[in-house]
């Protein structure tokens, strides 16, 4: 974990909220100057930061409306940290809480050295990379509903559906298997938002498709030299990560992606791993799929996993194959080069 550390005259902490924000500003000597609620507005914030703007640093939380106020002191030339929320809830707890105790603790935590930072992502990527979240969500909504369906054969004991429900032809016939009209509308209601789905997504996996002619194609490329990796899925990881150079050892990056756990320990005793929430949950979602999709009609990876499933058990031998590949990514980013899967698999 990073904190920023660099010195200001005024440092601001704000307490983000979509209506409103609760703004402290501390002088070099750490006394409060300003300590007020304002509008959530460009123009009410440049208007009680307009006194101090000549050496300011302005710290937030990492929630849902910080997008603007990075926007806002980008444009500004106004040094912008943004907290890492985690890490931050652990750092500054107390009795009390409201909006002005929490506006001056992070000012406070900013001008001690203590902030604990976030990254904060490049504006003209944050659309795409948001869009390609939202997609992720419409997908897992989809899945649910097939799940229903199948779910719906077992609670009436029929047969089970062989076919593979995610083409269209083979949910073209199902609503005859149900003889209650009831359930067959239910049923219906599961098909017709599949369709729905469909057609949506479809529509928006060709938009990201064109999307990735404007970013790097090269990376791409290199993304898509591991077997089972598409188009959406190179580009979903290439997002997250931005760019590779913010990560300088191998070690920061699969720590990101929650691809390792972190041991607790005290006194010389270990008591278990924490930090599971800390990271990107995207990443660790594209990973976990790219070992899946790794395997299918690869023999050379499958006897790999085989191997490793005999020494400790399939789901963690899942686990360190998508390990592997997010070592294997920081590299060929890092040294631009493409996959090879002879050396990737004769690794230990």
């Amino acid at each position: 974990m990073k904190f920023y550390t660099k010195q200001h005259q005024y440092t601001c902490g704000i307490d983000l909220h979509a209506r409103s924000l609760y703004v402290c500003i501390l002088d070099e000597s750490g006394k409060p100057v300003v300590h007020k609620q304002i509008k959530a507005s460009p123009e009410a914030l440049l208007k009680v930061i307009s006194p101090y703007r000549s050496d300011l640093a302005i710290g937030v939380e990492c929630m849902f409306s910080w997008y603007w106020v990075a926007d806002f002191c980008a444009d500004n030339d106004i040094d912008f940290v943004l907290g890492h929320a985690l890490y931050m809830k652990a750092i500054h707890g107390g009795k009390a809480k409201n909006d002005k105790i929490d506006a001056e603790k992070i000012a406070r935590l900013l001008k001690g050295g203590m902030f604990p930072m976030a990254y904060v992502y490049p504006r003209q990527w944050r659309g795409t990379r948001d869009l390609m979240r939202r997609r992720m969500r419409l997908m897992r909504q989809r899945a649910e509903l097939i799940a229903h369906i199948h779910n719906t054969l077992s609670q009436y004991n029929l047969p089970p559906n062989t076919d593979n429900l995610r083409y269209a032809r083979h949910r073209e016939n199902l609503r005859e298997r149900f003889p209650d009209p009831s359930v067959q509308k239910s049923i219906d209601l599961d098909l017709n938002r599949i369709d729905f789905y469909d057609e949506q997504l479809g529509q928006l996996e060709w938009y990201l498709k064109q999307t990735a002619k404007t970013v790097d194609k090269h990376a791409i490329i290199r993304l898509k030299s591991i077997p089972g990796l598409g188009d959406i899925l190179s580009l979903v990881i290439l997002y997250e990560i931005h760019s590779i150079d913010r990560f300088e050892r191998v070690q920061d990056f699969v720590s990101y992606c929650r691809l390792v756990k972190c041991k607790r320990e005290s006194a010389g005793k270990t008591y278990g791993t924490g930090g599971a929430k800390i990271g990107n949950a995207h990443l660790r979602w594209a990973f976990g799929e790219a070992a899946v999709l790794f395997l299918r009609g690869n023999p050379a990876a499958q006897q790999w996993l085989a191997k490793k499933a005999q020494k400790h058990n399939k789901a963690k031998a899942l686990t360190i194959l998508a390990h592997k590949l997010g070592r294997a990514v920081f590299y060929m980013l890092k040294r631009q080069t493409l996959f090879d899967q002879d050396k990737f698999l004769a690794t230990s």
